[in-house]
């Protein structure tokens, strides 16, 4: 098991995994999806997370599981049987499409032709089209991934050629701040050129998702428009 401050407990035969202030992981995806407004859809990033404790996330009603990692995310994906949904939330190299293209059943963070391409083609080799969504480089950032946004109309235009992949909506991480108040004017900007890019009206484009916020801005992204968040710490408790 990783080595996170939770504790295994026993009780009728049913392993639970508690953090030190004896709150059940379970016990936080119950709470979070209670708080979430209708419409809005969770993701537990899972990244260094152990397989008890992602299978203790989805028997708690967890559907989507997000990775940063294609090596890890395997390993996890083959211990968990569960029937759900996985999302690839981290940087994608281009010669890790193929087996994402086996794993994911989303990838979240395509920001380059080439990278489209290289899904398209993996997923034409499985019989199958991946739903993606547009990372969008909202802080403009230029050690960051992401497309920049002047870009972003262009990107779409082309990935839309693609047979394989289907663009279903836009990502964002944002700069990394303390107080996440301060990534709200990057969530708003996202939000405002997923607006713009809907009212072009292109084939075979279908702008539904908009997934912005993490454990620390989660509710402010939702305020600015997100229907997706990504949450681990949590869900899972700190890294230790």
């Amino acid at each position: 098991m990783a080595a996170y401050p939770f504790t295994p407990i026993w009780n009728c035969g049913i392993t639970l995994l508690v953090n030190e202030e004896g709150i059940l992981i379970k016990d936080n995806v119950k709470r979070i999806q209670v708080e979430l407004p209708e419409g809005v859809q969770l993701v537990g990033a899972a990244k260094t997370r152990s397989a008890e404790e992602v299978i203790e996330a989805i028997e708690a009603g967890l559907t989507i599981i997000g990775h940063n990692y294609v090596q890890e995310a395997e390993r996890l994906f083959h211990a968990v049987s569960h029937p759900v949904k996985w999302h690839m939330i981290g940087h994608l190299q281009s010669n890790k499409a193929k087996k994402a293209a086996a794993i994911f059943d989303m990838v979240e963070t395509v920001d380059s032709m080439k990278l489209a391409k290289a899904i398209d083609r993996a997923c034409k080799g499985l019989n199958k089209t991946m739903p993606i969504l547009l990372e969008i480089n909202s802080g403009e950032e230029v050690q960051k991934a992401g497309v920049m946004p002047e870009n972003a109309a262009q990107l779409l235009q082309e990935i839309s050629t693609l047979s394989h992949v289907k663009i279903r909506g836009l990502m964002t991480m944002g700069p990394f701040t303390g107080d996440p108040e301060e990534a709200r004017p990057y969530f708003r900007k996202t939000k405002m050129l997923f607006d713009e890019l809907n009212a072009l009206n292109l084939d075979r484009v279908e702008l539904s998702l908009l997934s912005m916020g993490m454990s620390n801005s989660y509710e402010i992204a939702i305020e600015e428009g997100a229907n997706l968040v990504r949450i681990g710490t949590k869900l899972f408790g700190e890294r230790v």
